[in-house]
């Protein structure tokens, strides 16, 4: 049968598109260990599933030549797909165009499927690989950039909103990320960074490499900007699938649920030794959570760094919750400002989007110095209490060892509005270790006894056995109960399947001021 000119026209155009910059750039993508935008879509989407929008799209400058450079497509590839199944909205940002620079009808092109994410209740995934605005367009495409940034501002808490930093992604194009939920980087091909190695020596004089400045590992380990590190491309978009198995598709639905073939009413006896006896030992947080949860399945988010907190999701009963954690086996649990950032962002990501709270508490109180101080850990700290007295979801907390001082309260107690809050017979709730205590209460009376060291010891002995424990706390039902380690996985699937119809509300108000 004889193909209509029309149709045969439709076709070549369409088939000019999808070669973006062409074969030769193509070539030069994958020599640098990248995907293209197309491959990164067909890798992260369900096969077959992905419908493309504005594929025929170009920009319509004439400054600087570039009406003799113009690309289909315009160097982003956009439209919606399925994972899992679910709906979920894309752009890719194509490299081999024009170094995949942001012009005016790039960033309209995002735009579009922002605005439909939102009217729709879905998702909006960015994979970015961009040399940043284009700038024979000067003006208009930073005013592109604003019209995306102001999107994310509104979606965030709304539909959840993810970045892929697959390629370079420096100078205004960084905001756009920075706003989303979560940001995927990958090891030796991510870059971020405001300003550039060259001009940072420029300015300060320091000389830098791209990596250090602005890799992957750097912001996943000291800036905390990157939230999930992979070694390669294929690995991120994998990871990145299993995240969104975790998330509702927008604020108004309930976190998607899995049928559990773990035994929800499993009891762990490992958990009943794990805690040492000597209230100085460390142990690891993360065996706790994987002992409890379904399958020992736990995701976790920002793993590298502020690791004196561990959070992350998993599933109880087949229900996604989101879990915070004091980590005893780093700073001994302390919380400090990188851990109160770490903890009140996820903490408030989860209330967004209707995933319960679950809180396992040892922590020894905040971190005390100057560099604390003069950093700013109480407005910081503050965020972490803020977060979680904000938060209306299902809050059900485990203490296992350590709850002192201020940070006692911070940590998802009954005091802030959590629900159900329970305690290991190995729990200590006081305001201050007993060492600490002791020197302050009986400081005279040690200082004149005949044998100052073993009168403290003894003191210190008196003050463990009448107020490291929980049961003053259970007296005045500040805990809701004791129960054995053993028991916590049937303990906390009971508890939240009571709170699951849990309605809580805050004061009406148009938005409130957290110490940022």
């Amino acid at each position: 049968m004889t193909i209509p000119q029309n149709i045969d026209r439709l076709r070549s155009l369409k088939e000019k598109a999808r070669l973006g910059g062409g074969e030769a750039r193509i070539k030069q993508q994958h020599a640098k260990g990248k995907l293209t935008a197309r491959e990164r879509i067909d890798l992260l989407l369900d096969e077959g599933s992905f419908q493309e929008l504005d594929m025929l799209v170009q920009h319509r400058s004439r400054d600087f030549g570039l009406e003799k450079q113009k690309f289909f497509g315009d160097g982003v590839i956009t439209g919606y797909g399925r994972i899992d199944g679910r709906l979920v909205y894309v752009f890719s940002q194509d490299f081999t165009v024009l170094g995949g620079s942001l012009s005016e009808a790039y960033g309209a092109k995002i735009c579009k499927i922002m605005d439909m994410a939102m009217k729709n209740g879905a998702p909006v995934i960015g994979l970015n690989d961009s040399g940043g605005a284009r700038i024979q367009e000067g003006v208009v495409s930073l005013g592109a950039y604003a019209d995306i940034f102001l999107r994310n501002t509104l979606a965030s808490g709304v539909v959840p909103q993810i970045s892929a930093i697959l390629g370079p992604c420096a100078g205004g194009a960084v905001y756009s990320p920075a706003i989303t939920d979560f940001i995927f980087m990958v090891k030796h091909t991510s870059y971020m960074f405001v300003t550039g190695p060259n001009v940072v020596k420029t300015v300060t004089h320091e000389d830098v490499t791209f990596e250090e400045l602005g890799g992957a590992e750097t912001h996943a380990t000291k800036s905390g900007v990157a939230h999930f590190l992979a070694e390669n491309e294929i690995a991120c978009l994998k990871n990145l699938r299993r995240l969104l198995s975790f998330l509702p598709a927008n604020n108004c639905e309930e976190p998607p649920r899995k049928i559990c073939t773990d035994d929800i009413n499993r009891q762990d006896e490992a958990l009943n030794t794990l805690v040492p006896e000597n209230p100085n030992k460390p142990y690891d947080i993360k065996e706790v959570i994987l002992r409890i949860v379904d399958d020992g399945d736990f995701m976790e988010v920002h793993e590298h760094y502020a690791t004196n907190i561990v959070v992350g999701f998993a599933r109880l009963n087949g229900k996604p919750v989101g879990i915070v954690a004091n980590q005893p086996a780093s700073l001994a649990g302390v919380l400090d400002i990188d851990s109160s950032l770490k903890g009140g962002r996820f903490v408030r990501f989860c209330d967004a989007f209707n995933i319960p709270l679950v809180t396992f508490v040892d922590v020894p109180g905040f971190l005390p110095g100057t560099e604390q101080e003069w950093r700013g850990i109480i407005k910081h700290g503050a965020k972490l209490l803020y977060a979680f007295c904000e938060a209306t979801v299902p809050k059900v907390t485990v203490i296992t060892r350590k709850a002192y001082g201020g940070a006692y309260d911070v940590m998802s107690s009954k005091h802030i509005r959590g629900d159900l809050n329970y305690a290991w017979p190995s729990a200590e709730i006081a305001v201050m270790g007993p060492q600490g205590a002791v020197e302050i209460i009986f400081k005279k009376e040690l200082e004149q006894a005949a044998d100052p060291q073993t009168a403290t010891a003894a003191k210190v002995q008196e003050f463990r056995e009448k107020f490291a424990n929980p049961y003053i706390a259970a007296e005045r039902g500040y805990v809701d109960d004791v129960i054995e380690p053993a028991q916590t996985r049937p303990q906390l699937i009971a508890a939240l399947r009571m709170l699951e119809n849990k309605v809580d509300y805050n004061p009406k108000k148009k938005h409130g001021n957290i110490p940022l």
